[in-house]
Order: C-alpha cells, then structure tokens, then sequence
C-alpha cells in the first residue's frame, strides 16, 4: 500500500497500546498511523506485513488473555473492581479508552511560527505522566466516555523549537518550571529528560 508522506506517521512504537484487529492479540513493536486515524505493523508501509491495529482498551470487571494464556487484568492496581469503579465514577459496561504515548510532531509551519503545543497527561493516583495527541487531550479535557477521564489529569505547553538554541531552550525550561509549580506536577522535567531542545532545528 502505498500512503504520501504528508499523509503518515511513521517509526511510532507501542508498548501493548494496540491489538492486532484480525486476532484480538496485544501488540508490542513499530508501528505507522494514517491521517484517517489508522494504525499498522512495522516501522512504515513498506515493513511488510501490515498488519491493520486497533487501540487497547480497558474494560472493568473483566480479565483478558493473550494467546500465551497470561492474565491482563486491565485494572490489575485495584484488588476491588467494583468499589474501584464506583469511586472513580467508572461505567463497567462501558469499554474505556486508555491515554497511550502519541508525541505531536512539530510542522514546517509550525517551525515558521517558532513553536508549536505539546499535550500530556498525568494519572491522577501516581507520578507518571504520557505525552498524547491532541485528540486524546481534547477526549480528556471534554470528559468524553470513550476515554479513561477520571485518572488522568491533561495539561499541555507551548514549546519553542526555532531561534536561538540557548533562548529556545532557556524558554523552554522556565515554561516546565511554571507549569510544574501552577499545576503541582512533580519530577515533570525528569519526564521530559530535561531536554530543552527537543525538536528543535
């Protein structure tokens, strides 16, 4: 198949985010989106086979398994589904989104403009934060069922990526720092590896 480059994105990497769409098995390794929101094996079109994916769901009160017969129990962190589903505000009969790692990647337009807007979320019960798309964020922000809303907290930044390197990055960490003390976001740059000049050129 063949897709413009315009038109994909490419060397992504799923840690169990996806399930192979004709067996159902969780995915680990490379994988490609369409602009149409579609997923596939490999690291691009032509890393064959492309096997079409779809994003892992949770779904409460139910355990699943992969073809190696180990349990997935998708709430593993809570020994009491159903209190836990009561407390966090969680419809059981719904199957829920999860945020999964999904980086904005920055334009030429947005290289014109200097900077561009990078989205995250942190799980509400610990310190762990993702970087997700803005289709994610916008899920989480408007509290659409589809998605796991109730342990996540969404936040985004502008991020500078043109200019001059030492004020692009000097601008950069001084915007984490802010947004790490308004919003209480604890070792928010250890997450980003304290690279100011990501993206950058």
């Amino acid at each position: 198949m063949y897709y413009p480059l315009s038109q994909i994105k490419t060397n992504l990497y799923s840690n169990n985010d996806f399930t192979i769409k004709s067996t159902g098995d969780l995915y680990t390794g490379y994988y490609w989106k369409t602009s149409t929101g579609q997923y596939f094996t490999g690291k691009t079109p032509q890393d064959l086979p492309n096997e079409e994916l779809v994003v892992a769901t949770i779904i409460p009160n139910q355990v699943a398994s992969n073809n190696n017969g180990n349990n997935l129990n998708y709430l593993a962190s809570n020994n009491n589904s159903t209190t836990y589903n009561t407390l966090n505000n969680i419809n059981p009969t719904l199957v829920t989104i999860v945020p999964t790692y999904f980086p904005t990647q920055p334009t030429l337009q947005d290289y014109k403009n200097t900077e561009f807007v990078r989205y995250f979320c942190k799980k509400t019960n610990e310190v762990t934060y993702t970087e997700i798309s803005q289709d994610t964020y916008n899920l989480l922000i408007n509290q659409d069922p589809s998605i796991l809303w109730q342990l996540y907290f969404p936040f985004n930044i502008p991020w500078s990526i043109s200019g001059d390197k030492q004020t692009v990055a000097q601008t950069n960490r001084n915007i984490v720092d802010l947004t790490m003390k308004n919003l209480k976001l604890p070792r928010f740059n250890d997450y980003l590896k304290n690279d100011y000049t990501k993206y950058y050129r």
